[in-house]
């Protein structure tokens, strides 16, 4: 089978490398790729909202399944495109249509659903250019913490969350008047803070049935102890050990299977990945917010813990038959730290030459901002690349991803170096 991973990040790295482990994948393409994927597969230069050229692509490839990795083509209706041409009703696809990537596409649109369909989530209130002085009004007369989020796609970096009357305001104004997230930020949500541990719970559906894949726990301040800037994410965990098994049951009668139902209920036909990320607050879950593909770097963690495989799997989801699947899955722990550009997630500089280690035994490195340049890798991108360590103990598994992340050279590099740290009270070893 000929296949096509759409994205150039670490996620599509790491699709691309479990793929290409299947007897059943042929030829492998990614487009448009990074240094990484160059090196298991075959790089296309086409952006991935170029539809024409996707579907140019895939007719001269005999093309046969296509997976989406991130959220802008989604939300931009790649799916509906392929299943209103002719010439692509055969081809697979991997990824909801664009009614079902409102989920993410949209934040309101996306509490909305929750409050309907009975979703535990935060309370929240939602703002626009029109009703400001409401929303600064709203923020004096309630206690803080407060999170603001962009309604619309803002590449992970959308929420911001602060104590202070006065910053809230402030960041208000300038997401409705001074275009901070652009479009993104022309509709605002205020929400109720929750309390709690953060944590992602990922499923594969075919619209009926579903895959519970690993969870995992994703890191996303620039700085250590959870401080500074938000990122698209600066390492993961997995599993996640205060997610036992009663709290995952919750996760699916509470969320899961009432999340599938409303998306039937409003005739949406939803096959693709679905990201839940959730608060675990004293044992219950509560919904932060859903993506509609799965996270970066959370795909660095989960894809190496999957034993079964991919190819099979998506094809079962592509035909409605994920009910025949049987997830098998590692027993091992899972960590990736993420090795950035200095500045991010501000000003960074792109075109740096890097040293790129050779993978020790139970490591995997998962090219993200790279590319090659006269066959030399250079950075391009803040995040540039993800070092995933695995080992029979959390601590080991850091231990091993830390000591990749080390031996990454460019220049003003930086990484975290707390990452699984808070989570090794829960474990014994």
């Amino acid at each position: 089978m000929n296949i096509l991973v759409l994205g150039s990040g670490g996620r599509e790295h790491a699709f691309a490398w479990k793929l290409a482990q299947s007897p059943k994948c042929t030829r492998l393409f990614v487009a448009p790729g990074n240094a990484g994927t160059a090196q298991i597969a075959t790089n296309v230069n086409l952006g991935v909202n170029d539809f024409e050229g996707i579907k140019k692509l895939v007719l001269s490839e005999q093309i046969e399944l296509v997976i989406v990795g991130p959220e802008d083509p989604l939300v931009n209706g790649i799916v509906d495109f392929f299943r209103s041409d002719k010439s692509l009703k055969k081809v697979k696809i991997i990824g909801p249509d664009a009614a079902g990537a409102r989920l993410e596409g949209s934040k309101d649109f996306s509490k909305a659903f929750m409050n309907k369909y009975g979703i535990p989530t935060a309370f929240s209130h939602t703002f626009t250019p029109e009703t400001l002085e409401a929303g600064l009004q709203y923020i004096a007369e309630n206690p803080g913490p407060y999170v603001l989020k962009a309604d619309g796609l803002a590449a992970g970096k959308g929420v911001i969350i602060t104590e202070d009357v006065s910053e809230a305001q402030e960041t208000l104004r300038d997401m409705l008047q001074g275009g901070k997230f652009g479009q993104a930020g022309s509709k605002v949500l205020i929400e109720q803070f929750l309390k709690g541990i953060e944590l992602s719970v990922f499923i594969l559906t075919d619209g009926t049935g579903y895959l519970l894949l690993p969870e995992a726990k994703d890191y996303k301040r620039i700085g250590e102890g959870d401080t500074g800037l938000n990122t698209g994410g600066m390492g993961a965990v997995s599993p996640v050990p205060f997610a036992d098994a009663a709290f995952l049951r919750k996760v699916e009668e509470q969320v899961v299977v009432p999340t599938l139902k409303g998306l039937k209920e409003e005739g949406i036909r939803y096959v693709g990945f679905l990201f839940i990320g959730l608060m675990n607050d004293g044992g219950n879950p509560q919904v932060i917010e859903y993506n509609v593909r799965m996270g970066d770097p959370e795909t660095e963690v989960v894809m190496p813990r999957i034993k079964t495989d991919l190819v099979r799997i998506f094809q079962a989801a592509a035909l409605g038959k994920l009910d025949k699947i049987r997830l098998a899955v590692y027993p091992r722990y899972a960590v990736t730290s993420m090795v950035v550009a200095g500045g991010y997630p501000g000003d960074y500089q792109k075109g740096d030459v890097m040293e790129i280690p050779e993978a020790d035994k139970d490591t995997v490195i998962f090219h993200a901002g790279t590319s090659l340049r006269d066959q030399v890798t250079v950075t391009n991108g803040g995040r540039v690349i993800a070092l995933t360590g695995m080992g029979r103990t959390m601590a080991s598994a850091i231990r091993k991803s830390q000591k990749m992340a080390k031996k990454v050279k460019f220049k003003n590099r930086y990484y975290r170096k707390d990452i699984g740290q808070d989570l090794q009270k829960y474990v014994n070893k």
